[in-house]
């Protein structure tokens, strides 16, 4: 027996040798002379981006257009998420796509920070991002690692603790608070890198400024935060406003446009043509642009519902009428086939479809910085018409898939004669509350395909009015986060109940802190 050991010993002391030989010198030898050993900022952007966007367009698509009436799935299964009926299997794939993003953004920022040249500009975009993958992440689950996220590597911190959402928001402010300086006059960035703005860095602040537009306004109905976020929100749009450059026409909207090229191909691409064509459109989404006369599904059709010409949301009818499913219908009842949106084999011609359209890669647009604007109008924070940013948002969100919109053929000429045709038209004299509905159901059509947002504005606002199917769950009410992946509660237990007993049990209807009187 002994002899079998020291065999073995002494089998494991040359293995150890012949290894250390192996590897002797090894990190020389497979060096490139030639490069260097760690990422560039150039090189960690683009990647950050499109991984960011494929998160984003998957769940827009099967989870806040389910939820937002936008589509409505054929399907009695369990979890159907336009029931409000929740599977804890949603819960991963965004909060695990999103914090490995971030990690990417966090050495965007540190190599672009500690290089030799000190590029500000690459420093600024990565707060920006950062700041916006943070605020989709505590608006999606409320309190979340924050502070100590990503550090693992760093600082072997691998149970990090579960940061308040109050704090997050306010340190995402300082964020991009900080990113409007670096990127005032800051250093060129090569292009190539930037599938967004194409090295503009002018646009990236302008992009920056929007989002804090965007997030104090999500926070202008906590009472505790109220006044700080509405003087805030005033001093970029009027006393600072040079200080704070904004977005101002649509090619300044934030778009990853995808080119159909090498890494730039939308990720809906992927999806087959029998399961992108399965989720019927909803009554309250399609119904709407019907009655309106829409020019973004007005099209000539035949009798099949199929289009006869290019149409940049790829809407098809059905036998020729724009009729969608209600949301929320009872299991066991048949919605039949209705109008959905076509995919590109599909489609009889070869022009765009959703599935491959470059706008699908939004992330900002101009209409809804319009739509802010009218909102503060109304509630007097800023100064301003706000009929004529409500007209401005709108317009502009029809110009965005139509830039030569309007057909005078129609006999509408300008965005004014289009509302008063579809008596959507400004009314000075309404209510508060008819203005706030009117000005969000337009921002609803202008954040079509804008990650999570149209879900996150409708718990802040409670507009649109989305009609209540009789067949939802969860006592009727739109959920309001997802909740934490299960695997959470086994590896960073102790600060997963730590969060529950702050914010409350880890259900969906659990409201985040903004969201609370």
């Amino acid at each position: 027996m002994k002899t079998t050991i020291h065999k073995i010993i002494a089998g494991v002391v040359l293995f150890s040798m012949a290894l250390a030989s192996c590897t002797k010198d090894f990190t020389e030898i497979n060096t490139d002379p030639n490069t260097t050993p760690t990422a560039q900022p150039h090189q960690l952007l683009a990647p950050a981006l499109v991984g960011i966007m494929n998160y984003n367009m998957q769940r827009n698509r099967n989870f806040n257009n389910e939820l937002m009436q936008v589509t409505v799935s054929r399907n009695d299964g369990e979890g159907t998420v336009f029931r409000y009926d929740y599977r804890s299997t949603w819960s991963n794939y965004l909060y695990d796509g999103w914090y490995l993003e971030m990690t990417n953004l966090k050495d965007l920022y540190k190599i672009a920070k500690d290089s030799p040249t000190l590029n500000k500009s690459y420093q600024g975009i990565a707060l920006i991002l950062q700041s916006w993958v943070f605020s989709m992440l505590t608006d999606t689950y409320g309190d979340v690692p924050y502070f100590q996220s990503n550090l693992a590597k760093d600082s072997n911190i691998y149970e990090p603790v579960f940061d308040r959402q109050k704090d997050i928001y306010f340190d995402s402010f300082k964020k991009l608070e900080e990113a409007n300086t670096l990127l005032n006059g800051g250093p060129a960035i090569i292009a190539s890198s930037d599938p967004v703005y194409y090295g503009d860095i002018t646009k990236w602040r302008k992009f920056g400024n929007s989002l804090y537009l965007r997030l104090l306004l999500r926070l202008s109905g906590k009472a505790e935060v109220a006044d700080t976020c509405i003087k805030k929100i005033k001093e970029i749009v009027d006393t600072k406003a040079s200080t704070y450059p904004k977005i101002a026409k649509n090619d300044e909207s934030a778009i990853l446009r995808w080119t159909g090229q090498g890494p730039y191909a939308s990720p809906l691409i992927n999806v087959r043509e029998q399961d992108f064509r399965a989720p019927s459109l909803g009554s309250f989404f399609i119904e709407n642009l019907a009655d309106w006369n829409d020019p973004r599904i007005n099209i000539p059709v035949y009798g099949t519902g199929t289009p006869t010409k290019t149409n940049r949301w790829g809407i098809a009818p059905s036998q020729g009428a724009f009729v969608g499913v209600p949301s929320g219908y009872l299991p066991g009842q048949d919605p039949g086939q209705k109008a959905y949106f076509y995919s590109i084999t599909n489609n009889t011609n070869t022009g765009p479809s959703l599935q491959n359209d470059p706008l699908t890669g939004m992330i900002m647009n101009f209409a809804e910085v319009n739509f802010i604007y009218a909102e503060a109008v109304v509630k007097g924070w800023i100064n301003g018409s706000a009929q004529t940013f409500y007209e401005n948002g709108a317009d502009a969100s029809i110009k965005l898939w139509l830039p030569n919109w309007p057909d005078t053929s129609t006999k509408i000429y300008n965005i004014q004669d289009h509302l008063a045709a579809a008596d959507i038209d400004w009314d000075d004299a309404a209510s508060v509350e008819d203005k706030m509905e009117r000005i969000h159901l337009q921002k609803y059509y202008a954040l079509f395909l804008t990650d999570m947002q149209q879900w996150f504005e409708y718990r802040r606002t409670g507009h649109p009015n989305l009609p209540k199917g009789p067949g939802l769950k969860n006592g009727g009410v739109m959920p309001a986060r997802m909740t934490y992946p299960v695997y959470v509660q086994s590896a960073n237990p102790t600060n997963y109940k730590a969060a529950i007993a702050a914010q409350g049990p880890d259900l969906i209807s659990t409201q985040v802190w903004w969201q609370k009187p």
